[in-house]
């Protein structure tokens, strides 16, 4: 382990990181859960070096603010903004993808990232514990994708990115919760995606395994974190902004003839 509590890494498989390349020039992205150091935070940032402007979303108002002032200290407040919003609210998302097209002028881009774990056993799991990761994780993606569809409905274009989880695919003990609600995502991206495509807009998802930041830490097990960095082909966790990669490839016309895809974003073998 690392001093911050993350696993350490082989440091010959470390990536480098990759210049914008104007990707998402002019486009209008809003992110969910996107303070802090994890994937909707990279995401943001990735965005942006890609010429997006984004609109950033967080439950955590502190962690939020301290985002924004250090993206927009980078960027400018020309490209980016802040709105808190509970995705277990229907009008704290409704107000975030309305305020997003007042700001910009219209929503090129939804990425879905917010979404909550937890791990108990089935047998010991209460329906509280259930409830909550499936309200987040589950039907916040879906408030969100409903709130981005009918304003890019209305548009006749647009690009949603949920954020799923190869768990959705392989089994985890502990993690019956979180599996349900990340199979959905996919479920619920296969669907809206034939849905939208009538009216131009494309739905997709990306299936991380192992993207580490310190909350992850937090809430997992140094054991666990170990033997999963260990399943790694690379022998290493992904860093957040590997995924963000993704994520801007489905966001970019890179990827204009791919709907209702789930892509894994893993190393992992069995």
């Amino acid at each position: 382990m690392s001093e911050s509590g993350i696993p350490s890494t082989r440091s010959s498989t470390r990536a480098t990181p990759v210049p914008g390349h104007g990707l998402l020039r002019d486009r209008v992205v809003v992110v969910t859960a996107a303070a802090g150091a994890g994937i909707g935070g990279a995401t943001a940032r990735r965005c942006l070096e890609e010429e997006a402007r984004v609109m950033i979303s967080d439950a955590h108002e502190r962690r939020l603010g301290q985002s924004l002032a250090e993206l927009t200290k980078e960027f400018g407040d020309a490209a980016v903004a802040a709105l808190p919003c509970d995705v277990t609210s229907e009008d704290q998302v409704r107000g975030l993808f309305a305020a997003t097209a007042e700001r910009f002028g219209r929503i090129d881009v939804a990425v879905n990232n917010a979404g909550l774990g937890g791990t108990a056993d089935l047998v010991d799991m209460t329906d509280e514990q259930w409830s909550r990761v499936l309200d987040v994780t589950l039907n916040g993606t879906m408030r969100c994708t409903r709130a981005a569809l009918r304003i890019m409905r209305a548009q006749g274009h647009g690009v949603i990115v949920n954020n799923a989880s190869v768990i959705g695919w392989r089994a985890q003990r502990g993690q019956s919760h979180y599996a349900a609600a990340k199979a959905g995502v996919m479920a619920l991206t296969r669907c809206a995606a034939l849905e939208a495509a009538e009216y131009g807009v494309r739905v997709n998802a990306v299936a991380p395994s192992l993207a580490m930041h310190p909350h992850l830490v937090k809430v997992t097990s140094e054991e666990l974190l170990t033997e999963l960095t260990r399943r790694e082909a690379y022998g290493r966790y992904a860093e957040p902004w590997e995924v963000a990669n993704v994520i801007v490839f489905l966001a970019s016309g890179y990827s204009s003839y791919l709907t209702g895809e789930v892509v894994s974003v893993s190393s992992q073998h069995p």
